[in-house]
Protein backbone atom coordinates (compact mmCIF):
# COMPACT_ATOMS: atom_id res chain seq x y z
CA UNK A 1 0.00 0.00 0.00
CA UNK A 2 1.34 3.45 -0.90
CA UNK A 3 2.06 6.12 1.67
CA UNK A 4 -0.77 8.39 2.79
CA UNK A 5 -0.25 11.95 1.45
CA UNK A 6 -1.65 15.25 2.74
CA UNK A 7 -3.77 17.64 0.69
CA UNK A 8 -4.16 21.36 1.30
CA UNK A 9 -7.45 20.63 3.11
CA UNK A 10 -7.20 19.79 6.83
CA UNK A 11 -7.97 16.14 7.58
CA UNK A 12 -8.05 15.13 3.90
CA UNK A 13 -5.49 12.63 2.62
CA UNK A 14 -4.98 10.40 -0.38
CA UNK A 15 -3.10 7.33 -1.47
CA UNK A 16 -2.10 6.48 -5.02
CA UNK A 17 -3.70 3.29 -6.27
CA UNK A 18 -4.19 1.34 -9.48
CA UNK A 19 -7.05 2.91 -11.41
CA UNK A 20 -10.30 0.94 -11.48
CA UNK A 21 -11.71 0.46 -14.97
CA UNK A 22 -8.79 2.01 -16.82
CA UNK A 23 -5.00 2.26 -17.20
CA UNK A 24 -2.71 4.18 -14.88
CA UNK A 25 -3.11 5.40 -11.34
CA UNK A 26 -5.77 7.30 -9.41
CA UNK A 27 -6.07 8.83 -5.97
CA UNK A 28 -8.09 7.21 -3.19
CA UNK A 29 -9.24 9.84 -0.68
CA UNK A 30 -9.51 9.47 3.09
CA UNK A 31 -10.75 11.81 5.77
CA UNK A 32 -9.69 11.99 9.40
CA UNK A 33 -11.78 13.65 12.11
CA UNK A 34 -12.69 13.40 15.75
CA UNK A 35 -16.16 12.26 16.84
CA UNK A 36 -17.39 11.41 20.33
CA UNK A 37 -13.82 11.65 21.61
CA UNK A 38 -12.52 9.15 19.07
CA UNK A 39 -10.26 9.74 16.08
CA UNK A 40 -11.89 8.30 12.98
CA UNK A 41 -10.36 7.61 9.57
CA UNK A 42 -12.69 6.84 6.66
CA UNK A 43 -12.24 6.06 3.03
CA UNK A 44 -14.57 8.36 1.10
CA UNK A 45 -13.97 7.33 -2.50
CA UNK A 46 -11.82 7.21 -5.61
CA UNK A 47 -10.70 9.97 -7.95
CA UNK A 48 -12.29 8.72 -11.18
CA UNK A 49 -14.94 6.13 -10.42
CA UNK A 50 -16.47 8.32 -7.66
CA UNK A 51 -15.60 11.64 -9.37
CA UNK A 52 -13.90 12.76 -6.15
CA UNK A 53 -11.52 15.67 -5.56
CA UNK A 54 -9.79 17.03 -2.42
CA UNK A 55 -12.43 19.78 -2.20
CA UNK A 56 -15.33 17.29 -2.36
CA UNK A 57 -13.62 15.08 0.22
CA UNK A 58 -13.25 18.13 2.51
CA UNK A 59 -16.97 18.89 2.13
CA UNK A 60 -17.84 15.31 3.06
CA UNK A 61 -15.57 15.61 6.12
CA UNK A 62 -17.43 18.75 7.25
CA UNK A 63 -20.81 17.05 6.85
CA UNK A 64 -19.61 14.03 8.80
CA UNK A 65 -18.40 16.23 11.65
CA UNK A 66 -21.75 18.09 11.71
CA UNK A 67 -23.68 14.81 11.55
CA UNK A 68 -25.30 15.66 8.22
CA UNK A 69 -23.85 12.69 6.36
CA UNK A 70 -23.54 9.04 7.36
CA UNK A 71 -20.39 7.06 6.76
CA UNK A 72 -20.39 4.13 4.38
CA UNK A 73 -20.21 1.83 7.37
CA UNK A 74 -23.20 3.53 9.02
CA UNK A 75 -25.19 3.40 5.77
CA UNK A 76 -24.41 -0.30 5.45
CA UNK A 77 -25.42 -0.91 9.07
CA UNK A 78 -28.71 0.96 8.51
CA UNK A 79 -29.47 -1.06 5.37
CA UNK A 80 -28.76 -4.31 7.21
CA UNK A 81 -30.97 -3.20 10.11
CA UNK A 82 -33.73 -2.28 7.66
CA UNK A 83 -33.50 -5.68 5.96
CA UNK A 84 -33.63 -7.42 9.32
CA UNK A 85 -36.69 -5.38 10.31
CA UNK A 86 -38.40 -6.11 7.01
CA UNK A 87 -37.65 -9.81 7.40
CA UNK A 88 -39.53 -9.70 10.69
CA UNK A 89 -42.42 -7.66 9.26
CA UNK A 90 -45.57 -9.50 8.28
CA UNK A 91 -46.92 -7.59 5.33
CA UNK A 92 -50.13 -8.65 3.61
CA UNK A 93 -47.98 -10.41 0.98
CA UNK A 94 -46.08 -12.38 3.62
CA UNK A 95 -49.31 -13.21 5.47
CA UNK A 96 -50.86 -14.42 2.21
CA UNK A 97 -47.94 -16.79 1.64
CA UNK A 98 -48.37 -18.21 5.16
CA UNK A 99 -52.16 -18.37 4.87
CA UNK A 100 -51.92 -20.11 1.49
CA UNK A 101 -49.70 -22.86 2.88
CA UNK A 102 -52.32 -23.74 5.47
CA UNK A 103 -55.23 -24.00 3.05
CA UNK A 104 -56.13 -27.14 1.12
CA UNK A 105 -55.21 -26.88 -2.53
CA UNK A 106 -57.92 -27.05 -5.13
CA UNK A 107 -60.14 -24.96 -7.34
CA UNK A 108 -61.12 -22.50 -4.59
CA UNK A 109 -57.47 -21.77 -3.76
CA UNK A 110 -56.69 -21.14 -7.42
CA UNK A 111 -59.61 -18.72 -7.62
CA UNK A 112 -58.46 -16.91 -4.46
CA UNK A 113 -54.90 -16.80 -5.83
CA UNK A 114 -56.22 -14.90 -8.83
CA UNK A 115 -58.28 -12.56 -6.64
CA UNK A 116 -55.28 -11.84 -4.42
CA UNK A 117 -52.84 -11.17 -7.26
CA UNK A 118 -55.26 -8.98 -9.23
CA UNK A 119 -57.06 -6.98 -6.56
CA UNK A 120 -55.32 -7.21 -3.16
CA UNK A 121 -51.56 -7.45 -3.71
CA UNK A 122 -51.17 -4.34 -5.92
CA UNK A 123 -52.80 -2.12 -3.27
CA UNK A 124 -51.99 -3.73 0.08
CA UNK A 125 -49.22 -6.28 -0.59
CA UNK A 126 -46.37 -4.23 0.94
CA UNK A 127 -48.33 -2.95 3.92
CA UNK A 128 -48.66 -4.42 7.38
CA UNK A 129 -52.27 -4.70 8.59
CA UNK A 130 -51.81 -1.97 11.23
CA UNK A 131 -50.67 0.43 8.48
CA UNK A 132 -53.95 0.07 6.59
CA UNK A 133 -56.67 2.63 7.25
CA UNK A 134 -60.40 2.38 6.66
CA UNK A 135 -60.33 5.00 3.91
CA UNK A 136 -57.93 2.82 1.86
CA UNK A 137 -60.29 -0.17 2.00
CA UNK A 138 -63.38 1.95 1.32
CA UNK A 139 -61.75 3.39 -1.80
CA UNK A 140 -60.87 -0.07 -3.07
CA UNK A 141 -64.42 -1.33 -2.43
CA UNK A 142 -66.01 1.61 -4.27
CA UNK A 143 -63.59 1.25 -7.20
CA UNK A 144 -64.20 -2.49 -7.54
CA UNK A 145 -67.99 -2.09 -7.42
CA UNK A 146 -67.79 0.05 -10.55
CA UNK A 147 -66.62 -2.93 -12.62
CA UNK A 148 -67.44 -6.09 -10.62
CA UNK A 149 -70.59 -7.61 -9.15
CA UNK A 150 -71.30 -7.12 -5.43
CA UNK A 151 -70.83 -10.86 -4.89
CA UNK A 152 -67.36 -10.82 -6.49
CA UNK A 153 -66.31 -7.78 -4.46
CA UNK A 154 -67.57 -9.51 -1.33
CA UNK A 155 -65.43 -12.57 -2.15
CA UNK A 156 -62.36 -10.33 -2.57
CA UNK A 157 -62.91 -8.48 0.72
CA UNK A 158 -63.67 -11.74 2.52
CA UNK A 159 -60.31 -13.10 1.37
CA UNK A 160 -58.60 -9.89 2.54
CA UNK A 161 -60.26 -10.30 5.95
CA UNK A 162 -59.28 -13.97 6.22
CA UNK A 163 -55.61 -13.15 5.49
CA UNK A 164 -55.51 -10.53 8.24
CA UNK A 165 -57.40 -12.73 10.70
CA UNK A 166 -54.94 -15.55 10.04
CA UNK A 167 -52.08 -13.24 11.00
CA UNK A 168 -53.68 -12.00 14.21
CA UNK A 169 -54.83 -15.46 15.33
CA UNK A 170 -51.29 -16.76 14.93
CA UNK A 171 -49.71 -13.72 16.63
CA UNK A 172 -47.85 -12.74 13.46
CA UNK A 173 -49.12 -9.18 13.36
CA UNK A 174 -51.42 -6.62 14.89
CA UNK A 175 -54.90 -6.49 13.44
CA UNK A 176 -56.81 -3.57 11.97
CA UNK A 177 -58.81 -1.19 14.14
CA UNK A 178 -61.93 -1.08 11.97
CA UNK A 179 -64.54 -3.35 10.41
CA UNK A 180 -64.13 -4.12 6.70
CA UNK A 181 -67.49 -3.32 5.13
CA UNK A 182 -68.64 -5.75 2.45
CA UNK A 183 -71.32 -5.10 -0.18
CA UNK A 184 -74.76 -6.47 0.57
CA UNK A 185 -75.64 -9.25 -1.85
CA UNK A 186 -78.99 -10.58 -2.91
CA UNK A 187 -77.87 -13.99 -4.10
CA UNK A 188 -81.25 -15.68 -4.12
CA UNK A 189 -81.63 -15.84 -7.87
CA UNK A 190 -83.82 -18.86 -8.45
CA UNK A 191 -84.33 -19.77 -12.09
CA UNK A 192 -87.41 -21.66 -13.17
CA UNK A 193 -88.79 -22.80 -16.50
CA UNK A 194 -92.33 -22.94 -17.79
CA UNK A 195 -93.48 -26.27 -19.27
CA UNK A 196 -93.06 -24.79 -22.75
CA UNK A 197 -89.52 -23.58 -22.00
CA UNK A 198 -88.60 -26.96 -20.53
CA UNK A 199 -89.92 -28.71 -23.64
CA UNK A 200 -87.88 -26.40 -25.89
CA UNK A 201 -84.78 -26.98 -23.79
CA UNK A 202 -85.03 -30.77 -23.95
CA UNK A 203 -85.57 -30.53 -27.71
CA UNK A 204 -82.49 -28.27 -28.10
CA UNK A 205 -80.41 -30.71 -26.02
CA UNK A 206 -81.42 -33.66 -28.20
CA UNK A 207 -80.65 -31.75 -31.39
CA UNK A 208 -77.27 -30.39 -30.29
CA UNK A 209 -74.07 -32.01 -31.56
CA UNK A 210 -72.40 -31.99 -28.14
CA UNK A 211 -73.89 -35.10 -26.53
CA UNK A 212 -71.75 -34.93 -23.37
CA UNK A 213 -72.80 -31.38 -22.46
CA UNK A 214 -76.40 -32.29 -23.23
CA UNK A 215 -76.12 -35.27 -20.88
CA UNK A 216 -74.69 -33.05 -18.16
CA UNK A 217 -77.55 -30.59 -18.52
CA UNK A 218 -80.07 -33.42 -18.29
CA UNK A 219 -78.25 -34.80 -15.25
CA UNK A 220 -78.52 -31.39 -13.54
CA UNK A 221 -82.23 -31.37 -14.32
CA UNK A 222 -82.79 -34.95 -13.12
CA UNK A 223 -80.65 -34.87 -9.94
CA UNK A 224 -79.96 -31.23 -9.03
CA UNK A 225 -76.21 -31.88 -9.05
CA UNK A 226 -73.90 -28.89 -9.19
CA UNK A 227 -71.68 -28.32 -12.22
CA UNK A 228 -68.47 -28.90 -10.26
CA UNK A 229 -69.85 -32.13 -8.80
CA UNK A 230 -70.47 -33.45 -12.29
CA UNK A 231 -67.06 -32.32 -13.51
CA UNK A 232 -65.32 -34.49 -10.91
CA UNK A 233 -67.86 -37.34 -10.80
CA UNK A 234 -66.14 -40.71 -11.33
CA UNK A 235 -67.74 -44.03 -12.19
CA UNK A 236 -66.43 -45.58 -8.96
CA UNK A 237 -68.70 -43.17 -7.07
CA UNK A 238 -71.80 -44.19 -9.05
CA UNK A 239 -73.52 -47.30 -7.68
CA UNK A 240 -76.38 -48.24 -9.97
CA UNK A 241 -77.10 -51.35 -7.90
CA UNK A 242 -77.79 -49.51 -4.64
CA UNK A 243 -79.09 -46.47 -6.52
CA UNK A 244 -76.81 -43.84 -4.99
CA UNK A 245 -74.16 -41.37 -6.14
CA UNK A 246 -71.36 -40.42 -3.76
CA UNK A 247 -70.54 -36.72 -4.05
CA UNK A 248 -66.93 -36.02 -3.08
CA UNK A 249 -66.40 -32.71 -1.24
CA UNK A 250 -69.64 -31.07 -2.39
CA UNK A 251 -68.94 -27.34 -2.31
CA UNK A 252 -66.06 -27.92 0.11
CA UNK A 253 -68.19 -29.87 2.59
CA UNK A 254 -68.15 -33.51 3.71
CA UNK A 255 -68.90 -36.31 1.24
CA UNK A 256 -72.63 -36.90 0.70
CA UNK A 257 -74.86 -39.43 -1.04
CA UNK A 258 -77.80 -38.61 -3.28
CA UNK A 259 -80.27 -41.15 -4.70
CA UNK A 260 -80.38 -41.99 -8.39
CA UNK A 261 -83.94 -41.83 -9.71
CA UNK A 262 -85.04 -43.97 -12.64
CA UNK A 263 -84.67 -41.28 -15.30
CA UNK A 264 -81.13 -40.46 -14.11
CA UNK A 265 -80.29 -44.18 -14.05
CA UNK A 266 -81.45 -44.53 -17.66
CA UNK A 267 -79.26 -41.57 -18.61
CA UNK A 268 -76.19 -43.04 -16.88
CA UNK A 269 -76.77 -46.42 -18.51
CA UNK A 270 -76.89 -44.74 -21.92
CA UNK A 271 -73.45 -43.15 -21.53
CA UNK A 272 -70.71 -44.99 -23.43
CA UNK A 273 -67.86 -45.62 -21.02
CA UNK A 274 -64.26 -44.88 -22.03
CA UNK A 275 -60.92 -45.52 -20.35
CA UNK A 276 -61.40 -42.29 -18.41
CA UNK A 277 -62.49 -42.68 -14.77
CA UNK A 278 -64.78 -39.67 -15.20
CA UNK A 279 -68.45 -39.93 -16.09
CA UNK A 280 -68.24 -36.66 -18.06
CA UNK A 281 -64.54 -36.52 -19.03
CA UNK A 282 -62.76 -33.49 -20.38
CA UNK A 283 -59.94 -33.28 -22.86
CA UNK A 284 -57.74 -36.41 -23.08
CA UNK A 285 -59.94 -38.15 -20.52
CA UNK A 286 -58.98 -35.82 -17.68
CA UNK A 287 -61.30 -33.90 -15.40
CA UNK A 288 -63.52 -31.44 -17.22
CA UNK A 289 -63.15 -27.77 -16.24
CA UNK A 290 -65.69 -26.04 -18.48
CA UNK A 291 -68.83 -26.54 -20.57
CA UNK A 292 -67.36 -24.53 -23.41
CA UNK A 293 -69.77 -22.81 -25.77
CA UNK A 294 -72.19 -25.74 -26.00
CA UNK A 295 -74.19 -24.76 -22.92
CA UNK A 296 -74.74 -21.23 -24.18
CA UNK A 297 -75.60 -22.52 -27.65
CA UNK A 298 -78.24 -24.90 -26.29
CA UNK A 299 -79.70 -22.10 -24.16
CA UNK A 300 -79.92 -19.83 -27.21
CA UNK A 301 -81.47 -22.52 -29.41
CA UNK A 302 -84.06 -23.20 -26.70
CA UNK A 303 -84.97 -19.51 -26.65
CA UNK A 304 -84.19 -19.14 -22.94
CA UNK A 305 -83.23 -15.78 -21.37
CA UNK A 306 -79.57 -14.76 -21.66
CA UNK A 307 -79.18 -14.70 -17.87
CA UNK A 308 -80.40 -18.29 -17.46
CA UNK A 309 -77.43 -20.33 -16.22
CA UNK A 310 -77.23 -23.55 -18.26
CA UNK A 311 -76.18 -25.73 -15.32
CA UNK A 312 -76.99 -23.96 -12.07
CA UNK A 313 -80.31 -22.81 -13.46
CA UNK A 314 -81.32 -26.43 -14.09
CA UNK A 315 -80.39 -27.30 -10.51
CA UNK A 316 -82.93 -24.65 -9.44
CA UNK A 317 -85.51 -26.05 -11.85
CA UNK A 318 -85.04 -29.50 -10.28
CA UNK A 319 -85.60 -28.10 -6.79
CA UNK A 320 -88.55 -25.97 -7.88
CA UNK A 321 -90.30 -28.93 -9.51
CA UNK A 322 -89.90 -31.04 -6.36
CA UNK A 323 -91.08 -28.25 -4.07
CA UNK A 324 -94.09 -27.39 -6.21
CA UNK A 325 -95.14 -31.05 -6.40
CA UNK A 326 -96.24 -30.84 -2.78
CA UNK A 327 -94.87 -34.34 -2.20
CA UNK A 328 -91.42 -33.40 -0.90
CA UNK A 329 -90.96 -31.60 2.41
CA UNK A 330 -88.25 -28.99 3.01
CA UNK A 331 -86.02 -31.32 5.04
CA UNK A 332 -85.92 -33.94 2.27
CA UNK A 333 -85.33 -31.23 -0.33
CA UNK A 334 -82.44 -29.88 1.74
CA UNK A 335 -80.82 -33.33 1.75
CA UNK A 336 -81.39 -33.85 -1.98
CA UNK A 337 -79.84 -30.46 -2.74
CA UNK A 338 -76.98 -31.11 -0.25
CA UNK A 339 -77.58 -27.70 1.29
CA UNK A 340 -75.54 -27.09 4.43
CA UNK A 341 -78.38 -25.33 6.21
CA UNK A 342 -82.20 -25.21 5.97
CA UNK A 343 -81.94 -21.48 5.25
CA UNK A 344 -80.56 -22.20 1.78
CA UNK A 345 -83.57 -24.39 0.99
CA UNK A 346 -86.11 -21.82 2.19
CA UNK A 347 -86.02 -20.04 -1.17
CA UNK A 348 -88.26 -22.87 -2.46
CA UNK A 349 -90.66 -22.81 0.52
CA UNK A 350 -93.17 -20.55 -1.23
CA UNK A 351 -93.54 -23.18 -3.97
CA UNK A 352 -94.26 -25.81 -1.34
CA UNK A 353 -96.83 -23.47 0.25
CA UNK A 354 -98.53 -22.96 -3.11
CA UNK A 355 -98.70 -26.73 -3.58
CA UNK A 356 -100.24 -27.14 -0.13
CA UNK A 357 -102.81 -24.44 -0.90
CA UNK A 358 -103.64 -26.16 -4.17
CA UNK A 359 -103.94 -29.45 -2.30
CA UNK A 360 -106.25 -27.92 0.28
CA UNK A 361 -108.28 -26.41 -2.54
CA UNK A 362 -109.07 -29.89 -3.84
CA UNK A 363 -111.64 -30.23 -1.05
CA UNK A 364 -113.68 -27.54 -2.80
CA UNK A 365 -113.97 -29.70 -5.91
CA UNK A 366 -114.80 -32.79 -3.85
CA UNK A 367 -117.66 -31.10 -2.03
CA UNK A 368 -118.94 -29.43 -5.19
CA UNK A 369 -119.05 -32.75 -7.01
CA UNK A 370 -120.71 -34.44 -4.05
CA UNK A 371 -123.27 -31.65 -3.78
CA UNK A 372 -124.21 -32.02 -7.42
CA UNK A 373 -124.93 -35.69 -6.83
CA UNK A 374 -126.85 -34.97 -3.63
CA UNK A 375 -124.34 -37.04 -1.66
CA UNK A 376 -123.71 -34.42 0.96
CA UNK A 377 -125.80 -33.79 4.06
CA UNK A 378 -126.32 -30.11 4.67
CA UNK A 379 -125.34 -29.02 8.15
CA UNK A 380 -127.54 -26.40 9.75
Amino acid sequence: MSKRMKTKYPGVYYRDSQRVGGPGKEKVYYIVFKKDGKMIEEKVGRQYIDDLSPAKAARIRSERIEGKRLSRKEIKEQEEAKKAAEAGKYTIEKLWQEYKLNRPSGKSLKIDQGRYEKYIEPVFGRKEPQEIIKLDVDRVRIKLLKKLSPQTVKHILNLFTWIINYGTKNNLCHGISFHIQKPSVNNEKTEDLTPAELERLLKAIEEDENIEVGNMMKMALYTGMRRGEMFKLQWRNVNLDTGFILLKDPKGGPDQKIPINDIAKDLLNSIVRTKSPYVFPGRHGGMRTTLGVAGRRIRKNAGLPDDFRPMHGLRHVYASMLASSGKVDMYVLQKLMTHKSPKMTQRYAHLRDEALKDGAGQIDDIFKQASEKDKIIKIK
